[in-house]
């Protein structure tokens, strides 16, 4: 395996030189274990783990590796390495850490493609599904939409699901896929090009890793059974590991996402509700909030119909969820700020006391 068909491009190369790495090796993260990973190289796998001054010297999780990064490492016996940096990101799929109002979560990064799987049974949620675009959007990885589970509803039921999305959702490539019959899977496969990395999103039970499986070409993940009293696949997938696939991609699978919470996604935002940022130019006040306002122009598009009713709700909602993950980033760095005056305060103090 060649590192471009592992994702490695000629602007990675050109930081490698810059940045006097060539004496290291180039190799991704596969899988992370508490912060213990599995590097893939063009000459095999490794465990790795960072160098000390590389840990000591991260300010957060965005200077530690993630699943997706290529990292620069030094072999020091047949399987292990030591890591000694990290190369820049193109892209990096985050949501708000669940629980923690103030925290972000890394999914992945190095993403070309976010494939969002939804079943089209009980899992099927138009708003999940701009939840989902709106992080891809923002982290300028282009979405597509997978419905699995298409043999357990008939083809009038899977026109209405089909006509639901497209009626909010406009650009974005939709796939109907079954894993039983394999319907849908060449036009997946379709996708896959070698050197570009693909990332699974979705909840648990809607059929990511066995779909994994069949793009992979051998059983790369474990499955679960459909549990027969509420009609989903069992979650079995605990971790994020990068697969090489057979058409010569890279796919990353991620556990299933219950929440899909939202941090500054401005820009995410703007592309999956475009209709309707489009015509927040032209309201009547520039700090018009959309709700009630006189000469807003969203109001008067939704009372004409022009725009659907739930994606101006969702769109809300999101929007309410950006600005108080905003204030609650800007209340912790505050916070943050004054405990650092305090504690240099409290250094002088006993520094003045000692002489």
């Amino acid at each position: 395996m060649t590192r471009k068909e592992l994702g490695y491009t000629d602007d990675l190369d050109q930081y490698s030189k810059e940045n006097n790495l060539e004496g290291f090796q180039p190799g991704r993260v596969i899988s992370e274990h508490r912060e213990r990973y599995v590097v893939l190289t063009d000459t095999g796998e490794y465990e790795a783990e960072l160098m000390g001054n590389l840990r000591f010297a991260a300010e957060s999780r965005y200077d530690f590796p993630a699943v997706g990064d290529w990292v620069a490492i030094s072999a020091y016996d047949v399987d292990k390495a030591l890591i000694h940096a990290i190369y820049p990101r193109h892209s990096l799929i985050e949501r708000q850490a669940v629980g923690k109002v103030s925290q972000k979560q890394i999914i992945a990064t190095n993403i070309d493609w976010g494939l969002i799987v939804q079943a089209v049974n009980r899992d099927f949620n138009v708003n999940r599904l701009e939840r989902y675009l709106t992080i891809c959007h923002a982290a300028k990885v282009k979405p597509v939409i997978i419905l699995s589970k298409i043999d357990l509803v008939d083809e009038s039921e899977l026109k209405t699901i089909l006509d639901a999305i497209q009626a909010r959702i406009e650009g974005v490539p939709i796939l109907p896929i079954s894993n039983e019959t394999y319907a849908g899977h060449d036009a997946v496969k379709a996708l896959i090009e070698v050197g570009r990395t693909y990332c699974l999103l979705g909840s648990s039970g809607v059929g990511k890793s066995t779909l994994l499986n069949a793009l992979a070409g051998k059983d790369q993940m474990k499955t679960g059974a459909i549990s027969q009293s509420i009609d989903r696949g069992k979650h079995v997938t605990s971790h994020r590991e990068l697969v090489i696939l057979e058409g010569g991609g890279i796919l990353i699978d991620n556990p299933g996402m219950r929440e899909v919470g939202i941090t500054e996604v401005g820009a995410g935002l703007e592309t999956t509700f475009d209709t309707i940022v489009s015509l927040t130019a032209t309201c009547k006040f520039t700090d018009c909030s959309h709700i009630n306002e006189k000469g807003c122009a969203v109001l008067a598009a939704l009372d004409a119909g022009e725009i659907d009713e739930a994606s101006y709700e969702n769109y809300q909602k999101m929007q309410r969820e950006k600005s108080h993950f905003e204030s609650s980033i800007q209340e912790k760095r505050k916070k943050d700020k004054e405990m650092g005056k305090l504690y240099k305060r409290i250094q002088q103090e006993k520094r003045d006391k000692k002489y």
